[in-house]
């Protein structure tokens, strides 16, 4: 369980509030509009209304004793970029910015953001991933050039073990796990396999995965 403050209840912030929740975290959420503040009170701890580019405002919520401090500002990027410097100032621990520009972001790092998150950019790529490349089910990208993929086992694959197919040395993947109608089975051993009937979660570089993807 972490401490969390988020600021700016949009709809990315309202969402992250119900998911933090869900994780039994304890959250402060605060924005300038009572209104928005209605629909996240059953998930956080405490709500405030106030103005956070106000350096009394934001000195009053005890910034530092936070481990994460969310900045989920999309709609004014010059008050996201204050708040985020302000948090620094007072000594936050941890300030994740949301931004929606290349440009915002490279600013944000600039002035005290320890990490820039692209909401509506990341959603695109994913949902991109998955509805234009075949027989990708989920897709998590993990840095740059690694990722985590949900896809169909390539028929080729079918009836053969992870040995036989020697996917490691071969394909340069790992098989984190199966997932069919009885559930999910992690790390399989090497004897394991695989089934036309179920789907593989790999991880490895982007262009090896894509690779396998492309043939299958």
């Amino acid at each position: 369980m972490k401490s969390i403050l988020i600021i700016g209840m949009g709809k990315f912030g309202t969402h992250l509030c119900k998911n933090l929740s869900k994780l039994n975290n304890e959250i402060l959420a605060i924005d300038i509009k009572e209104d928005v503040m209605e629909n996240v009170l059953p998930y956080v701890t405490s709500a405030k209304i106030g103005d956070c580019t106000n350096e009394q405002v934001l000195a009053s919520l005890g910034v530092g004793n936070f481990d994460l401090c969310f900045v989920c500002i999309g709609a004014n990027f010059q008050n996201s970029l204050e708040i985020t410097s302000l948090l620094k100032e007072m000594g936050a621990k941890y300030v994740i910015s949301k931004a929606n520009r290349d440009i915002h972001a490279k600013f944000l790092l600039r002035n005290g953001a320890d990490e820039v998150i692209y909401p509506d950019r990341d959603i695109a790529e994913k949902v991109a991933m998955k509805y234009s490349a075949k027989d990708v089910f989920d897709y998590i990208e993990l840095a740059d050039d690694y990722s985590i993929y949900e896809i169909l086992p390539p028929s080729q694959w079918v009836g053969k073990s992870i040995t036989e197919i020697n996917v490691r040395a071969e394909y340069n993947v790992h098989i984190l796990g199966t997932k069919n109608k009885d559930g999910i089975k992690l790390l399989p051993g090497s004897d394991y396999v695989f089934s036309k009937d179920e789907h593989l979660m790999i991880v490895g570089q982007t262009k090896d995965i894509e690779k396998i993807v492309s043939k299958s």
